[in-house]
């Protein structure tokens, strides 16, 4: 008989392997059993909201602009109608370590929920491909029997429409994908033409199909398990009061096989009666009896199966449930720490900041800039002239007529180069060129800081500041 040393080591070994990877190093396909149940019913309603946001993201407008729209290679972006371009890169930065802030939040509190409830890689993986796969080749143990089985007509027919329909609906997401970037008008036009006319638009479409495909149809759980950075901080930011996917180990052990003799046993057993149903429908392959793990999405699967084992044996259900560490250990279900108040307090101190920029920037941009190669030059009348060249962005949607003025630079003038008006197009950028004169004698030296303003009618909407280079003033003599 086994000593409790060596049960111990046994059970600690799944902390130095993965269940996916066999002794030799080679990976162990996954069949995981169907799941079904309430909480497996919810996801799917969760994931058809989700998926519904997901498809008709691209064709949502506001003031006839998309709703969301991530142009990287235009370096424009559509966050909930308003645009944002390089010259809000702080907006961007502010905005990316809130999202941090809210991942490491949300995390200490619920944990990988995101993952099993709202992550696009479990709700196409689980929702979507491993459906069609269930479908067409059956549960786990027929999946398993038709890839020992020899190649036959059904065989065929199976896997090649399953790999059919695979890459068709990885074909389906990647147009809507490239529809956040670049907009749905332009994919329709790439797709309505001829690949010789749209050569990047055309590989941009086939590189994502290949990739949607590669990860749904082969990567699959390795995405989690492997790839995600998420996953990997999971060990940083998890804390004893954080709602996982918990096995109640109090209550489940000792755990014990369901016995038919009738003889009475004396000694304890838990309600655990070691099933392993949990560990047959996990997507990850995962036993997690074993405590919260790195490759555990949260993904409900092992509750269903556990629920509907404890109803058939007469036991209470929840032996596998959503609680915390300490929620089991010593039945404390506090939420509220003080880390999590403290992460809250930053995290609405970041928000109301983002508030106060986002309603406070400017609807015109401007950049000043001196003429590169030139210094200065000496008109006939005695003044210096300086040559600058003014960089004008519209951030809304509509045409915006400008005038360039000096503020407060007493004796200066300024001209534009050329006739043309000032019209800034919506979302779009103008340059004009302009010639600032000041007498010489009214230069205090080789700099002279001036201000600009750029108006709208008599209205100021935006300021600009620059240097005025002239010549060196000599010295005054000692006397």
């Amino acid at each position: 008989m086994a000593s409790a040393d060596s049960l111990y080591q046994f059970d600690e070994e799944f902390r130095n392997t993965l269940a996916t990877v066999d002794a030799q190093g080679k990976r162990v396909w996954v069949y995981p059993k169907k799941p079904a149940g309430r909480f497996h019913n919810l996801r799917i309603v969760v994931t058809v909201v989700l998926l519904t946001l997901f498809f008709t993201g691209p064709f949502l407008t506001w003031n006839e602009k998309p709703f969301l729209l991530f142009n990287i290679f235009e370096r424009k972006f559509i966050l909930f109608g308003q645009v944002f371009w390089p010259q809000d890169f702080f907006l961007l930065a502010l905005t990316l370590i809130i999202f941090f802030v809210f991942i490491i939040l949300f995390t200490v509190v619920f944990g990988r929920l995101w993952c099993g409830w709202a992550c696009p890689q479990t709700l196409f993986m689980e929702m979507v491909f491993r459906k069609i796969e269930y479908w067409i080749e059956g549960d786990a143990n027929e999946q398993r029997r038709l890839n020992g089985a020899p190649w036959t007509t059904g065989k065929i027919l199976k896997k090649g429409g399953k790999q059919v329909l695979f890459v068709t609906i990885a074909g389906f997401i990647a147009h809507v994908a490239m529809a956040y970037l670049i907009g749905w008008q332009q994919v329709r036009e790439i797709v309505g033409q001829s690949p010789a006319r749209h050569w990047p638009g055309f590989i941009g479409l086939v590189a994502f199909t290949g990739v949607f495909y590669g990860v749904f149809a082969w990567f699959r759980e390795q995405a989690c398990i492997a790839v995600c950075p998420y996953g990997r901080l999971q060990g940083v930011l998890l804390v004893k009061n954080s709602i996982v996917v918990a096995y109640d180990w109090l209550r489940g052990e000792p755990r014990s096989k369901i016995k038919r003799s009738a003889v009475a046993v004396e000694e304890k057993k838990g309600d655990c009666i070691d099933c392993k149903l949990c560990v047959h429908v996990c997507p990850t392959g995962i036993d997690i009896r074993n405590g919260t793990q790195l490759e555990c999405v949260n993904c409900t699967a092992c509750m269903d199966a556990c629920d509907e084992v404890m109803v058939k044996v007469n036991r209470p259900q929840g032996l596998i449930r959503y609680s915390s560490h300490t929620a089991i250990e010593k039945g404390d279900t506090r939420i509220l720490t003080w880390r999590v108040a403290g992460y809250a307090a930053v995290l609405t101190a970041l928000v109301a900041l983002l508030g106060f920029f986002i309603f406070t920037r400017s609807d015109i941009d401007a950049t000043i800039l001196k003429m590169p190669g030139t210094l200065y030059t000496r008109t006939d009348d005695g003044e210096i002239a300086n040559v600058y060249s003014i960089e004008f962005l519209n951030k809304t949607f509509e045409d915006r007529s400008l005038h360039v003025t000096l503020a407060d630079a007493t004796g200066a003038s300024l001209t534009q180069v050329g006739e043309q008006p000032l019209l800034v197009p919506r979302e779009g950028m103008s340059k004009r060129n302009y010639i600032i004169r000041i007498p010489e004698q009214q230069l205090s030296g080789a700099r002279t800081t001036l201000y600009l303003q750029v108006r709208e009618g008599d209205r100021v909407v935006c300021k600009l500041k620059t240097r005025f280079i002239g010549p060196i003033q000599p010295k005054p003599k000692k006397v």
